[in-house]
């Protein structure tokens, strides 16, 4: 039987509306927050304060848990991070780029500077945060030693208006693992970590056990209950960005608690 043009046509559109429509399919996971692509991600606004420390003990400590921020190889090049930003410490040890921008008086013109995470700035509920409460939600706020903020704008400048990025960390040497603890409590503290710098999840190994996942304690702090000692330790880290290093028998089974072993490092592009 032979159709006539309109009757083909009209055959042609019934059949292409019952078809299911084209679909791409990809995967995903949610689970894991963001993190630095690698490439340097986009500019964004914030704004920045510095802080004077007046005693060497302000330079030790902070909600990352690094304790003495020189001997952890961060120096003064380090920040606290506004609530919004600190992500309830997963951010700790994430790398960022800030610039000085808007103000001719206080700016100085070409400059920026790499900051490592390591502190948070606690909001301030008794001010707006426009008024005193920099910290507070929503704002982005950044809080730098002055050494740092001084290499951005001139030190009397006080609350500037900054652009900032998160870049990928580079580190010298290797990932570090400072173990502490006691009984069968175990403390481990990971520093120097380059690529994304920051931190989502780690597993330990002994050398008779499996694969135990360690948990966040607070910063970049992990721990585990488990019996290893007299046990070589092996650590499996994970990236913000889903890259994973594993480093074999980073710990001698003679090790002891206090001690810092090094393992292996991430891959910087």
């Amino acid at each position: 039987m032979q159709l006539s043009l309109p009757l083909l046509l009209l055959l042609l559109l019934l059949l292409a509306a019952l078809s299911p429509p084209a679909t791409s399919h990809y995967s995903s996971s949610t689970s894991y927050p963001s993190s630095v692509s690698s490439s340097a991600s986009e500019w964004r606004p914030a704004r920045a304060t510095y802080y004077a420390a007046t005693n060497p003990r302000d330079e030790v400590g902070g909600a990352c848990g690094y304790g003495d921020l020189v001997k952890s190889g961060y120096g003064m090049a380090t920040v606290g991070l506004s609530e919004t930003l600190f992500e309830r410490g997963q951010i700790c040890g994430a790398c960022f780029e800030l610039r000085c921008v808007d103000d001719l008086r206080w700016c100085i013109p070409g400059t920026s500077i790499i900051l490592t995470a390591t502190n948070f700035c606690a909001p301030n509920y008794g001010f707006d945060p426009d008024g005193g409460g920099h910290c507070n939600p929503p704002n982005k706020h950044f809080v730098l030693p002055i050494e740092a903020f001084g290499k951005i704008a001139i030190w009397k400048a006080g609350n500037m208006p900054v652009q900032y990025r998160r870049i990928n960390c580079r580190r010298e040497g290797s990932i570090r693992f400072t173990i502490d603890g006691g009984g069968i409590f175990i403390s481990v503290l990971i520093t120097n970590v380059a690529g994304s710098g920051d931190i989502f999840a780690v597993k330990v190994k002994g050398s008779r056990t499996g694969w135990l996942p360690m948990g966040r304690n607070w910063g970049q702090n992990w721990h585990i209950n488990a019996d290893l000692k007299n046990q070589a330790l092996s650590f499996e880290v994970t990236a913000s960005d889903k890259s994973t290093v594993t480093a074999y028998n980073v710990a001698p089974r003679n090790w002891d608690y206090g001690q810092t072993f090094e393992g292996k490092q991430f891959e910087t592009p």
